[in-house]
């Protein structure tokens, strides 16, 4: 039998903006929180240069600033913050055993924020390469390549706004998209289409990393007429898609198709107790403001529960009674 080292009101899987909004508002509520941040609390958005659209920030904020400052509020409000993982999830007698890196604790409430990781390419070289011209992250790299050529792999907001971010060292960036047309929003897509350093390739899909110790270029495919060739790069940066953080929920869950967590409208999931926001749970944009609001939602919703005010009629406070808060 393990012994349990803590117990809580309130734990919340995360470090990123969803999971510390929600140990702000569960503090501030005055409920025991913890928050189990992982090995670099922050998340994704500590690699971001620029995030846009949070209210207080009209010209956007860098995710290295943001995060610190949310994890400092919350602990002043009285949340603990651990370096540790949530590895697993058990029913224990009307709350939840959470299985860490650091121990096990016990919550009455658990919020689920453990964000997402950004998908890789799957070609050959890319792991090789790694971290030797392969890159996620454009803030920390950029100053590494400069006066170099390098490609940006994707067509959304992140490929968008870490290809502008690149544009202010780097001295070319290709932007490889296999679809016809950027699904970035405006404020990425137009500035990037407009800047002299940039340029984007359409139907064009990446197919291998190559070079020995350090990238030297791609192969690429293109879509419409199958050929193949190679392009000279002096890096690879890599933005097409996330893969939410939820591996260790199969079993305990039903996971959706892309390993998302369905809720309910209040943000419970089919456990009852537990609760999941940001880009980790279905339907959710994983904006950083949408991400902030829905912790700030979870939380008050972990607090409604914990008072005995959770609507147990629903579908799915049912099912988790109906098997002792599990899944099977």
């Amino acid at each position: 039998m393990v012994e349990v080292a803590d117990d809580f009101d309130v734990a919340i899987a995360g470090g990123g903006i969803g999971a510390l909004t929600a140990a702000v508002h569960a503090a501030r509520m005055g409920r025991s929180t913890l928050v189990l941040g992982g090995r670099a609390p922050g998340g994704l958005l500590l690699s971001i240069e620029r995030i846009d659209g949070v209210p207080g920030f009209p010209e956007g904020v860098a995710g290295y600033e943001l995060c610190p400052m949310l994890q400092e509020q919350a602990a002043d409000d009285g949340a603990e913050v651990r370096m540790a993982e949530l590895e697993a999830l058990e029913p224990a007698g009307g709350a939840w055993r959470l299985q860490t890196s650091e121990g096990d604790v016990e919550a009455r409430a658990v919020i689920l924020a453990t964000g997402a990781r950004l998908k890789t390419l799957g070609v050959d070289g890319e792991e090789r390469l790694q971290g030797r011209g392969v890159s996620h992250c454009a803030s920390c790299d950029a100053p590494l390549m400069r006066d170099r050529t390098v490609g940006v792999v994707g067509g959304g907001d992140s490929a968008l706004q870490e290809a502008l971010t690149l544009a202010e060292a780097v001295g070319e960036v290709v932007v490889l998209h296999r679809g016809d047309a950027l699904s970035a929003q405006a404020a990425y897509r137009e500035p990037a289409l407009a800047h002299p350093k940039i340029s984007v390739r359409y139907g064009t899909v990446v197919e291998e990393i190559l070079g020995e110790d350090a990238v030297s270029g791609v192969r690429v495919r293109d879509v419409a007429s199958g050929e193949t060739h190679e392009l000279e790069l002096g890096g690879v940066f890599v933005y097409v898609g996330l893969q939410p953080n939820s591996d260790f929920l199969r079993g305990r869950l039903d996971l959706d198709d892309d390993g998302r967590v369905p809720t309910d409208a209040a943000l419970q999931t089919e456990l009852a107790g537990v609760f999941a926001a940001g880009i980790v749970r279905r339907g959710s944009l994983g904006q950083a403001a949408i991400s902030a609001g829905e912790g700030a939602a979870a939380a008050k919703a972990a607090h409604r529960h914990l008072e005995g005010g959770a609507d147990r009629s629903t579908p799915a406070a049912a099912a988790a009674q109906g098997n002792g808060g599990s899944h099977g």
